[in-house]
């Protein structure tokens, strides 16, 4: 664990923020809101599982396939997206990622049994990456070093906002207002996803390092990079923890609503409760960033694994009430809030020259954990009746 202390950055030529202009905070707000609209996306099936599963006829071990088809795709794109990102245009590959989500969302509301909601669920997994790895990619070019944890921060609260507002309205407002029509529903959320396309192309703008940037736009020269990055311990270490804490976080994200549902809580009541641990990892991940200190971050991740673990084993027990609500905030602030910790020691190691190539690292080997997680709950959960031996498996893992 002492490689996870982060190195002495290394000399980078787009690191000049100190003369960045305002316009570096239009950036931020543009890729905050294509973030948001992933969030919004990715989210919009998990409290609506019971009326998509009862309609299209699905177990849970089948819409467990279903929750973790985008991420097993997202591992194949992950790799070529971050290449094409750092030679190609950011506005151009950011916006073909938001517009692709926007199509999964529409594909989602118009499925009609388990093949074509699952292919649907897949176009995300080809769009996603364009995002979360062009935003890092977008903070290390508009932004220093000094300014970078701020900026992560800010941009990583966006998919959790746009799981929390799903969460908090699919049941409660957006169901009633369509007649209880799930598909209707889905159609909202992919609008949204539309809608930012169109924003974002009218905001962005290329960075002027990038414009005068004679790179080769080659994607096999682009490749060789990987190999480069994998030589380096801490990249190894670090992408084996994000393989890790995706397969608790997704699996927890896209199964809590059916988790509490299990307890004996009704669904809106269940879309409420499994927003809180979004809205806390949304706080961690703005505060955490900016009040640790590099040589403390071995620390952070320690506690952050403990704590997950701690609350993850609780959640079995309880069923209700406050100390169920107290659990749920432990849970998230843990296991999300030291994500841009993780994102930070990878862009410090790579420079950012190289954050779209380390970023395709990152996320395929944390989209691996973001395919296993749902489905084994699924499996776990149709297997032995119930979440509580998939809960403890997520907890010993941690």
């Amino acid at each position: 664990m002492k490689s996870l202390q982060t190195p002495n950055p290394i000399n980078d030529p787009t690191n000049t923020s100190k003369d960045q202009p305002i316009y570096q905070w239009v950036m931020l707000a543009g890729v905050w809101l294509a973030y948001f609209s992933f969030g919004v996306v990715q989210g919009g099936i998990p409290p609506l599982v019971t009326p998509v599963s009862q309609d299209l006829g699905l177990s849970r071990s089948a819409m467990g396939t279903v929750l973790g088809a985008w991420p097993f795709v997202y591992i194949i794109v992950a790799i070529p997206a971050g290449a094409l990102i750092d030679r190609f245009s950011l506005r151009l590959t950011i916006a073909s990622g938001v517009a692709l989500i926007a199509l999964s969302g529409l594909l989602r509301s118009i499925a009609t049994d388990y093949p074509t909601m699952l292919i649907a669920v897949m176009v995300f997994g080809i769009g996603g990456p364009f995002i979360s790895i062009g935003a890092p990619k977008l903070i290390s070019i508009w932004f220093n070093a000094h300014q970078r944890g701020r900026a992560m921060g800010i941009y990583l609260t966006a998919p959790a906002l746009g799981r929390i507002l799903v969460l908090s309205t699919s049941n409660s407002i957006l169901m009633p207002m369509f007649g209880y029509s799930w598909r209707w529903t889905l159609s909202v959320f992919s609008g949204v996803a539309l809608a930012t396309a169109i924003v974002w192309l009218i905001l962005a703008k290329e960075h002027p390092s990038r414009e005068n940037d004679g790179q080769s736009k080659d994607l096999w020269e682009s490749m060789k990079v990987f190999p480069e990055l994998l030589n380096i311990p801490l990249i190894k270490i670090t992408l084996l923890i994000v393989l890790g804490m995706f397969l608790f976080n997704h699996g927890t994200n896209n199964w809590m609503p059916a988790i509490l549902t299990d307890k004996g809580i009704s669904l809106s009541r269940a879309g409420a409760l499994a927003a809180i641990p979004v809205a806390m990892g949304a706080l961690g991940a703005v505060v955490v960033p900016q009040i640790v200190k590099p040589n403390h971050r071995r620390k952070i991740l320690v506690i952050g694994f403990l704590v997950t673990a701690c609350t993850s084993g609780a959640l079995i027990i309880l069923s209700s009430g406050p100390l169920l609500w107290i659990d749920l905030a432990l849970q998230g602030l843990a296991s999300r809030g030291i994500m841009p910790i993780i994102m930070l020691i990878l862009i410090d190691a790579a420079g950012s020259k190289k954050t779209g190539a380390a970023g395709g690292l990152y996320f395929t080997s944390g989209e691996i954990g973001g395919v296993l997680g749902p489905v084994l709950l699924g499996i776990s959960s149709d297997l032995l009746g119930g979440f509580n031996s998939g809960l403890l498996v997520l907890a010993a893992m941690c």
